[in-house]
């Protein structure tokens, strides 16, 4: 047959003889066609995500900056309404109910309305306080704060709590300039809070000055007629307002800018950020509302935005044209060389068929070698089963002479029977048809490239049995028709033995282990450092919830169950044991999926191998119930009996480390001590039951009071500790007479009211535990000596 009439179409429709140079300008033609469609799609598809990108990031902007004004709002109106629910506001409650708010806000203050005859009676009552150079003072043409004029009222700024570090503006008058007066005309005619436009802020720093003045006016009962007591007002500086906790500018997204729309003439600009916007088709305004004004609120995408959201068109033509030139050099290379290679096939079919009568002549020296092959039993049939070659391995292996079975015996006749009957039902089963005995052995294997080795038992001469691997193929001719089998037999009796001794080894060790609680392993390091399990018993699922056969594979799967803070030190403590040859002995937890966290102990003997390496024998058990055990004794050691809260000596513990973190990082510590007065004459009158009672109800009381932070301990008997982290003494003082008073403020059951002394002490600096307890336990003793029932003042 003619070479030329079988041969295939390159590609399954390019002719052989067509040009090579032809197909790769045809396929750069059609990539270049297809490179621009999808650089066309690519890039509107980028710009409508750019768009949306844009919008998304200004739609966060917006609501970022609404949720400020109206923070700022609702702080300004709870100063407001805490002046309202109060008779009055000294110094010290103004600055411990301002200092909080102090976040995104530069300053709080209070004004009251003082009229001329009030002002010298204000002023002196200031001074009294402590304010020697206290008065009304007003900024002159130089910018400088001298003091004001007369008029007939004034609004003085007489509180104010501020982040500036720059001297606080006491007593200027905000009826003294144009704007601030307006401002508050407004707050009055509206009867609400109201908002002043752009201007420069008074004792604030350079940096910050620019901003706007938020004012409340501050009325008892809110109706158009009442009387207006003063203003509490915030000092809103946009660049703090709208550059704290937003990307530093030279890496946000957004160029924002708030124009000021109270004016109608000209729209002032109250605030701009410092990054230059970048040209773009991208623009987005929305009005916001600060109090009673309207701001209009541009965005613009920055250069950097644009920079992170490059297009990949570029790239997508480039890569698009590389590709596409890369195919058609392939295709041109593909079409020439296979040319080329068919004329040499042509040529090297005529050396093959010189070749073949070469090989027919070596056949009996095949023979021959096939005899040579005494280990090896090798048969061939003819398709009907009838041996035609019994080499002499098989005439050793089975005691029959060749003479007697070439030509006489089948393969069959070879095989134990019941075996061949068995294979031939299974067979018969899985293919849907009968499958004869004859054939058994030989079916399987087809699928799998024609051939399969299979352990049979085959018939000695003697009757006896013989165990082998046989491996069946079948024999070709030159066309590739079927003519016989070839079958290949190893006697695997010896190994068959030994399998069988490992097997049941493997079985006792494994009902060994299966009685042992906890897990057996062998556990190899690699000279590389790589991990492998050579054995993991049953016992090994329980402890990780993995079975030993994904262990087997993947050692790394034990660390992932590990929890996260000890995996470092287990493998550390692994390598230390490799390198030292020591025992490895650790405790550490397991994060399991079903039985979620676990405390496990492993140890294991470490050896050294021979090739490099470390091989470990160990043990694995869970000791999540001795871990509790520990944890419950730990908690009772901690733990009053009687009250439930904690003993003195986890207070000196707490109190230890909280005075080693102030004395490191600073800060404050306060502690608050406290005697329950009489508490002998409650045990003497109603006995010890009622007085462990009045105790329970005295701790529950305080404990309710307490922050989460505070820690209270009973010390012994009658006497109490609260130990109070980041407060200062005023604040503990405070807290203490909160305690106090929710202690007295009911009667107990069965003895009436339970009252107590108080002492409190806040750490000094180089202070130790000792003098700051003692400093409490005075303040206890002085609270008796003076009547009980009291909260002594803390002494500085």
């Amino acid at each position: 047959m003619s070479l030329h009439a079988v041969r295939p179409r390159i590609l399954g429709f390019i002719s052989e003889d067509v040009s090579a140079w032809l197909v790769a300008a045809l396929v750069l033609l059609a990539g270049g066609v297809l490179t621009g469609l999808l650089a066309w799609a690519t890039l509107d598809l980028f710009q409508h995500q750019l768009r949306q990108r844009f919008q998304l990031l200004a739609s966060e902007r917006y609501s970022r900056i609404e949720e400020r004004f109206e923070d700022q709002e609702q702080r300004l109106d709870g100063l407001r309404r805490f002046f309202v629910n109060s008779e009055s506001v000294s110094r010290s409650e103004f600055d411990g109910y301002a200092k909080p708010l102090l976040r995104r806000t530069q300053a709080y203050s209070w004004a009251p309305r003082v009229t001329r005859a009030e002002r010298p009676i204000l002023e002196q009552a200031v001074r009294d306080e402590g304010l020697s150079g206290f008065g009304f003072r007003e900024l002159n043409d130089a910018g400088e704060l001298v003091p004001a004029a007369e008029r007939d009222l004034y609004v003085p700024v007489l509180y104010t709590q501020t982040q500036s570090h720059l001297p606080s503006p006491l007593g200027y008058d905000l009826l003294a300039q144009p704007l601030r007066r307006a401002t508050i005309e407004r707050a009055d005619r509206l009867g609400s809070m109201a908002v002043s436009q752009p201007l420069h802020l008074v004792g604030i720093e350079p940096s910050y000055s620019r901003g706007v003045l938020l004012v409340a006016p501050v009325r008892r009962q809110q109706t158009p007629d009442a009387v207006t007591l003063g203003y509490v007002m915030a000092v809103v500086s946009m660049q703090q307002l709208l550059a704290d906790g937003l990307p530093e500018e030279s890496h946000d997204y957004l160029s924002v800018r708030i124009l000021d729309l109270s004016t109608e003439d000209q729209h002032e600009v109250l605030y701009e950020s410092s990054n230059p916007a970048a040209p773009s088709e991208l623009s987005s305004t929305r009005l916001l509302r600060l109090a009673d004004h309207d701001y209009e609120v541009d965005m613009l995408p920055s250069a950097v935005f644009l920079q992170a959201n490059h297009s990949s068109v570029g790239s997508l033509v480039v890569l698009g044209g590389l590709l596409s030139l890369l195919l058609s050099a392939l295709l041109y290379v593909l079409v020439s060389q296979r040319q080329r290679a068919l004329k040499m096939v042509e040529q090297r079919t005529q050396e093959l068929r010189q070749r073949e009568q070469e090989l027919r002549g070596t056949h009996g020296q095949l023979r021959g070698v096939l005899n040579a092959a005494t280990q090896v039993a090798i048969i061939a049939t003819d398709l009907r089963g009838v041996i035609s070659t019994f080499n002499a391995g098989a005439e050793l292996m089975l005691g029959y002479p060749a003479n007697e079975v070439v030509g006489h015996m089948t393969l069959e006749n070879l095989h134990l029977p019941r075996e061949l009957e068995t294979r031939s039902a299974e067979l018969s089963a899985r293919y849907g048809k009968s499958i004869p005995t004859c054939q058994a052995m030989l079916v399987e294997g087809g699928e799998e490239g024609g051939h399969e080795a299979r352990e049979w038992t085959l018939v000695r001469q003697d009757g006896s049995h013989l165990a082998v691997n046989m491996l069946a193929t079948p024999v070709l001719d030159d066309q590739g028709l079927w003519v016989g089998h070839l079958a290949i037999c190893i006697d695997i009796t010896e190994r068959k033995r030994v399998y069988e001794a490992l097997a049941a080894r493997d079985v006792l060790l494994k009902k060994l282990s299966a009685h042992v609680p906890g897990g057996i392993y062998q556990f190899k390091m690699e000279f590389d450092g790589r991990f492998s399990v050579i054995y993991a018993s049953d016992g090994i699922r329980e402890i990780y919830e993995l079975e030993p056969d994904v262990l087997l594979l993947n050692a790394e799967a034990i660390f992932s169950r590990i929890h996260a803070l000890d995996s470092t030190r287990v493998r550390a403590s692994i390598r230390d044991s490799a390198d030292t040859l020591s025992p490895w002995r650790e405790e550490y937890r397991v994060q399991l999926p079903l039985r979620g966290l676990r405390w496990v102990r492993g140890e294991a003997t470490p050896e050294e191998l021979p090739g490099g390496g470390v091989l470990w024998h160990g043990y694995i058990s869970d000791i999540s119930d001795l871990k509790r055990v520990e944890e419950e004794l730990r908690a009772l050691s901690v733990t009053d009996a009687l009250t439930g809260i904690h003993n003195r000596r986890y207070f000196q513990e707490r109190l230890t480390n909280e005075m080693a973190r102030v004395e490191r990082g600073g800060g404050e510590l306060s502690v608050i001590m406290l005697d329950i007065d009489h508490f002998k004459r409650i045990n003497d009158q109603h006995g010890h039951a009622v007085g462990d009672r009045v105790l329970q109800a005295v701790c529950e009381r305080i404990g309710h009071r307490l922050r989460r932070t505070d820690v209270f301990c009973r010390l012994g008997g009658e006497e109490f500790m609260v130990l109070c982290p980041d407060i200062n003494v005023q604040h503990a003082h405070i807290l203490a007479v909160e305690l106090w008073q929710g202690l007295r403020c009911s009667p107990f059951n069965e003895v009436g009211t339970v009252t107590a002394s108080f002492g409190v002490a806040s750490w000094r600096v180089g202070e130790g535990a000792d003098a700051l307890l003692l400093r409490a336990d005075s303040g206890v003793y002085a609270a008796k000596q003076a009547g009980r029932d009291r909260v002594e003042a803390p002494v500085n």
